[in-house]
């Protein structure tokens, strides 16, 4: 019985220490001094252009708004995942029920590390794992931006998730594996500067690749098959694969990519459908030149021949 005694102390001693490193490992990580020093005070233009190019409205509208209404990002529309349902919460400039009383540290901790201003990790439904590559200097306008706009009363509904996935303090280590603000898709020296720019929008702000690739078990995206398309989030219909080669939209020219961002419109006259919609809209609202870097940077994606076709049907 002796041996069995210390093989169960062993096992309690090695539970207790793999216990105290994980919670140690997933903790809450924020932004250092340095990097909340490079905020500044933010510029409302340049923070338009952000916030279409991050498609806020898409997921912090009311569903079904239009117009003005738009603007008011109440939160509410449910994302259905294989993890749970997940709701975007308001973000309005209300104090109480939105992001009202958020400072610009807040909004920068949320953005590119994606913890809450109560020290918790946000779920990577918010597509943080994204905006992690954004320059601190955008943040700080997207916040002047968002300033602009109507507070809203109203909180939106929580997130349905069962066990273990409600436990939020296990993102931490969903965040080793898949935070990073690196780039995804290495560029040659002297690449083009719409290409850097185009590479800049889709990887952070515009977090493309957040529908575009598939995901592994884990929930996160396998980099190696950048924007080759996967099963939508929401377990129906696929997103189509939009890299450069056969299978993806390697017979788009960069122009047909930039037209079809400003219209709506494919080079064989079909129209957007589904979550794209709502995506077209916002692109829409960038310069001719955001645009045609976008494309530029789609063209110099390597292709995924293996991907999901765009000519299936698709969500996106």
């Amino acid at each position: 019985m002796a041996w069995l005694k210390k093989l169960v102390g062993a096992a309690l001693v090695l539970g207790v220490a793999g216990a105290s490193a994980g919670w140690l490992l997933s903790a809450p990580v924020t932004l250092d001094a340095a990097t909340l020093a490079q905020l500044g005070p933010g510029d409302v233009a340049r923070g338009k252009r952000i916030f279409y190019a991050g498609g806020c409205t898409s997921c912090h509208a009311k569903p079904g708004s239009q117009g003005d209404a738009r603007l008011q990002l109440v939160g509410g529309l449910e994302l259905k995942t294989p993890f749970g349902t997940f709701v975007p919460p308001n973000i309005s400039q209300d104090p109480k029920d939105g992001i009202g009383a958020w400072s610009v540290g807040d909004l920068a901790n949320a953005m590119l590390k994606g913890v809450s201003p109560s020290g918790e990790h946000f779920y990577p439904a918010f597509p943080y794992a994204s905006y992690a590559r954004m320059k601190p200097s955008d943040v700080a306008d997207l916040y002047a931006f968002l300033k602009t706009l109507p507070a809203v009363a109203g909180k939106a509904p929580g997130n349905s998730l069962a066990f273990p996935f409600s436990i939020r303090r296990g993102i931490g280590l969903w965040k080793r594996l898949y935070l990073s603000d690196k780039p995804v898709v290495p560029l040659p020296d002297g690449a083009s500067d719409p290409v850097m720019s185009g590479r800049y929008l889709v990887e952070g702000p515009g977090h493309c690749g957040e529908c575009h690739t598939p995901r592994d078990l884990a929930g996160g995206t396998r980099k190696s098959e950048w924007l080759a398309g996967a099963v939508a989030a929401e377990g129906s219909g696929v997103v189509p694969n939009i890299t450069s080669g056969e299978g993806g939209i390697g017979s788009w020219s960069a122009s047909d990519i930039a037209n079809y961002l400003e219209t709506g419109f494919t080079p064989d006259f079909d129209s957007v459908g589904g979550a794209m919609v709502d995506v077209q809209r916002n692109m829409a609202e960038l310069t001719a030149e955001d645009r045609a870097a976008i494309a530029a940077y789609l063209k110099a994606v390597p292709p995924h021949p293996n991907g999901y076709p765009a000519r299936k049907k698709s969500t996106n």
